[in-house]
């Protein structure tokens, strides 16, 4: 048996279909405990959802992940795209075959990354308020889709409605989204309204796509309409017309935490409650505890593991920096109770030891923590829902 068959394919015959089923909901919020089920196996809701841009969370490998228990793993498809190409994980036998993971796996559309590419990162662009395109990655921007350069070998590629949805059936991951624009925060309303109608039109062509070639992939819309309410529910309005299998919320929804709250809260109730969310790129532990009570399933994020990787590590006390000098002699492990591998082989002080020596090791360990802290902590959040303390 050769690696690659001991992660088991799936079929259309034989793979199970995707599924979405309310366990609870709080009596005292929009909170509630659900279960997705997919080819590859369970979600539990509300859930963290880990990123692995090039098909590994960065420090980890993916049989660390699983023992972890990360149930579902985010991976880019703009990145896969141009390295190592789709074809070859196709002819690998699908993304969880090539990364040996057996737990589900979710892709985007590689929207996100190109339109990046033009506007620079949201972060970038707030503090510019500009729109200016960036280094010339993007060539051209039209109805048919957006021409671009590798970055990394300068080549051109065409990335549409249906070549994205074409990667994304090579990946074969079980959830899937569709093609989409992202613009800038700073847009003119009228320009707004041009983006989300085009969006809408991509994420109708990428439907179809979808639909003529199902391989039992549940797709999930993504709702857009930056800071504008009256957009944001033309957005649902329009978009839960169509059969998606769940919804995902995207673009700029504010400056600040309290606008994003604002504009979710105002958004989720537009949604069909039958069907799952998911809240894109925002996952930090703030902005978790202020979404979970208006009804968001799933959160991806980058923060935990890059966090790790700067020597921070999440606690219940807290975010702990690793590097302080207090820390070279603290022989206790850094959270007392955790039932993580690095806490409990481990003190601070060798931590402190590593990432002061630059060792790779370090950044691993941190990370595992930091993983595992937030499998527990959405694993208490669901204990809370079912007891209507959320």
């Amino acid at each position: 048996m050769t690696l690659l068959e001991e992660i088991p394919s799936f079929t259309a015959e034989s793979a199970t279909e995707f599924k979405f089923e309310i366990l609870h909901t709080s009596k005292k919020s929009r909170a509630r405990v659900g279960k997705i089920t997919t080819p590859h196996g369970v979600i539990d809701t509300p859930n963290f959802v880990g990123v692995g841009t090039n098909g590994t969370l960065k420090a980890l490998d993916n049989s660390a992940v699983q023992e972890i228990g990360l149930q579902l793993m985010f991976c880019n498809t703009y990145h896969l795209m141009l390295q190592p190409g789709t074809e070859v994980v196709r002819k690998a036998g699908g993304l969880h075959r090539f990364i040996h993971r057996s737990l589900p796996i979710i892709t985007d559309s590689g929207g996100f990354q190109v339109f990046s590419l033009a506007y620079g990162s949201v972060a970038d662009e707030l503090k510019s308020r500009g729109t200016k395109k960036q280094d010339g990655h993007v060539l051209k921007i039209n109805e048919d889709g957006v021409l671009f350069r590798s970055y990394r070998d300068g080549s051109k590629v065409l990335l549409t409605p249906e070549t994205s949805i074409t990667a994304q059936k090579d990946l074969g991951a079980d959830i899937i989204i569709p093609f989409d624009e992202l613009p800038p925060y700073h847009i003119a309303d009228l320009d707004l309204k041009k983006s989300l109608d085009r969006t809408h039109r991509w994420e109708t062509r990428s439907l179809n796509a979808h639909l003529a070639n199902p391989q039992n992939q549940a797709m999930y819309a993504v709702i857009h309409g930056g800071v504008h309410k009256e957009l944001r529910k033309a957005s649902c309005d329009y978009l839960t017309s169509l059969p998606f299998d769940g919804f995902a919320i995207g673009g700029s929804m504010g400056k600040t935490k309290s606008e994003m709250i604002d504009m979710l809260t105002f958004t989720m109730p537009l949604l069909p409650p039958d069907r799952p969310n998911h809240l894109l790129g925002i996952g930090d532990l703030e902005s978790i505890e202020g979404c979970v009570p208006l009804g968001i399933d799933t959160f991806d994020s980058s923060y935990p593991t890059r966090a790790a990787r700067h020597g921070v590590l999440l606690s219940k006390k807290g975010p702990l920096k690793i590097e302080k000098s207090q820390n070279a002699t603290y022989f206790a492990p850094p959270e007392e109770n955790c039932p993580c591998p690095t806490c409990c082989k481990f003190s601070l002080a060798y931590l402190h030891h590593l990432f002061k020596a630059n060792e790779i090791t370090g950044m691993t360990l941190a990370t595992i923590h930091n993983l595992h802290f937030m499998v527990n902590l959405m694993s208490e959040y669901r204990e809370k829902i079912l007891n209507d303390e959320i």
